[in-house]
């Protein structure tokens, strides 16, 4: 597959250059975690087999944005099947938690869902997520391809400088919010020394690479139906949260039907709902209705942000667990829809929706081999290091992705037994003509379908290598008419779209906008990578 950007001429400055290799390509946030899934290539293990390797490697190296307890999606091209597989491995609430019975309880912090602590915390699909890939498509074992996860935690590792920042972040503010005996463990597990880590020092997590050995060597079954999911329960119980040993025992991952919209002549690829996916779809499905022949202008960046404001409006209207959806989702990615929704942008900025999209910790990574099959993969214990809730004697942070959830009765995605929450996380992948592209994402909360929007425009209309797409400088809508932007955003061109009615502020924080990783396969076999300027990330090739 021929493709029309120029592969020397840099654009966007980071510095990097994309990546070619022939036979295998695993991009992560971490050096360590696409180390880890180089490793399980060159050990005779395919894409699916490196993605669970580095997945796994990044609860070690990565903790402070998932870990053993987060929830994952993915997006699986199998050469052999010719086929897209999607993988929902979001986890419900549990049976015990409703609306009525946390507002009773008093578990509630002025009528809304709580943020940390047991409360917020729904079942753990991640490690169900690495057992159901390596079932379904590796070569190797569950427990081969842990193994350098489980050496990087008994080893230890040196904390690169972007996770020594996001440790600090998360001390800070843990310190002042989390407090109390159920927080104990994660002071005692994630900062032993009363102090986060600093660049260059080791990080050892010996309680996190015993449990992934038992991951391994049982497929998942001791965190789900064992030891560990005993020790989940008597730790919940024990702090009055809702999550018990039946909740973890009855659970599945869902393999599901990707959704996709056509855009120019690709076929842009999501999770369907419960995740954000089809927020993208819906905005890129907006936006097939102009033309765009120049990137860095008003116009591009300002029908960018009405389309994605319309796409919001209605996820956050309509988007919860599919079971419980009063519109078929399918409709809201017709085309006639997006035509529709194109009508009604004018040439200034209008409101859509109030809601106000939060920061998150995610970790996004994407591999391919040598034999056409790639992995576009995502998990997240959602804010950073996530409840703050760590089991005792086990490493497992769990993640608080019930916050997601309402008290109110009335709304859409309130919370009720068994039921899964709007989620933010979502994988991509491109096709074209029935022929697999490649998997991008970026990583991020609810910047992740504003970045999912900016980097396939980016490829696909501005004709951007797959580094440059994931250079380029980006916008992210926060709430109402209000957008930040990075600072290395044309100041001028801002200028221009306030005054189309666009509060702009610019944001110095990188973290901010995303981090993304891509890869696209030629026509000749050669994979093209990409992998993100504004953290640790880092692509490892053979």
């Amino acid at each position: 597959m021929k493709f029309s950007f120029d592969p020397v001429y840099q654009r966007y400055s980071s510095l990097r250059y994309p990546i070619y290799a022939r036979n295998g390509m695993v991009n992560c946030s971490s050096p360590q975690a696409a180390s880890a899934g180089l490793e399980i290539l060159q050990k005779g293990g395919n894409a699916m087999d490196a993605a669970v390797a580095a997945a796994s490697a990044l609860t070690v190296v990565e903790p402070t944005a998932n870990g053993i307890g987060s929830d994952a999606f993915a997006l699986v091209w199998s050469e052999k099947d010719k086929t897209l597989y999607g993988l929902n491995s979001s986890g419900p609430a549990p049976m015990a938690a409703s609306a009525e019975q946390i507002l009773e309880d008093g578990n509630d912090e002025n009528g809304q869902m709580p943020t940390y602590g047991w409360t917020p915390v729904t079942v753990p699909g991640a490690p169900k997520a690495w057992a159901e890939l390596s079932k379904r498509f590796g070569r190797l074992s569950l427990e081969e391809t842990l193994i350098p996860a489980v050496r990087n935690a008994r080893e230890g590792y040196p904390c690169a400088p972007n996770l020594a920042l996001m440790w600090k972040r998360a001390y800070e503010k843990y310190k002042t919010v989390c407090t109390g005996p159920v927080f104990e463990e994660w002071y005692r597990t994630f900062v032993p020394e009363d102090r986060p880590y600093e660049a260059g020092e080791i990080i050892r997590l010996p309680n996190h690479a015993d449990t992934l050995e038992a991951i391994g060597a049982t497929g998942s079954d001791v965190f789900y139906k064992g030891e560990i999911a005993r020790k989940i329960d008597d730790a919940s119980r024990k702090a009055g949260g809702y999550l018990r040993y039946e909740d973890l025992a009855a659970y599945e991952a869902r393999w599901v039907e990707p959704i996709q919209v056509d855009y120019r002549d690709y076929q842009v690829c999501e999770i369907p709902p419960n995740g954000q996916g089809i927020v993208a779809l819906m905005a890129l499905n907006i936006l097939k209705e102009f033309s765009f022949t120049e990137k860095d202008c008003v116009s591009t960046y300002h029908k960018q942000l009405e389309a994605i404001k319309m796409a919001f409006a209605d996820a956050f209207h309509y988007v919860t667990d599919p079971d419980e959806m009063e519109l078929d989702y399918h409709r809201l990615l017709l085309p006639e829809y997006g035509a529709q929704c194109a009508r009604e942008i004018t040439d200034r900025a209008q409101v859509y929706t109030h809601m106000v999209p939060p920061k998150s910790g995610t970790v996004y990574l994407c591999c391919a081999d040598g034999a056409g099959n790639m992995v576009s993969y995502i998990q997240s214990n959602y804010m950073g290091f996530g409840s703050g809730i760590v089991i005792p004697g086990t490493g497992i942070s769990m993640q608080n992705r019930g916050h997601d959830f309402s008290l109110n009765p009335e709304h859409v995605n309130v919370i009720r037994p068994g039921k899964r929450s709007y989620h933010t996380i979502i994988p991509g992948f491109l096709m074209k003509d029935g022929t697999p592209v490649g998997p991008f994402g970026v990583m991020g909360g609810y910047m992740q379908p504003q970045g999912h929007l900016q980097v396939v425009m980016n490829f696909v209309d501005f004709h951007l290598d797959p580094q440059q797409a994931l250079d380029a400088p980006r916008w992210q809508w926060m709430r109402d008419n209000s957008v930040t932007v990075e600072s290395r955003f044309d100041m001028e061109i801002a200028r221009q779209l306030a005054q189309k009615g666009h509060n702009i502020r610019p944001d110095l924080s990188l973290s901010s906008f995303g981090r993304g990783q891509m890869i696209v396969r030629l026509d000749n076999g050669v994979l093209v990578g990409g992998t993100e300027s504004r953290t640790d990330s880092n692509i490892a090739c053979w």
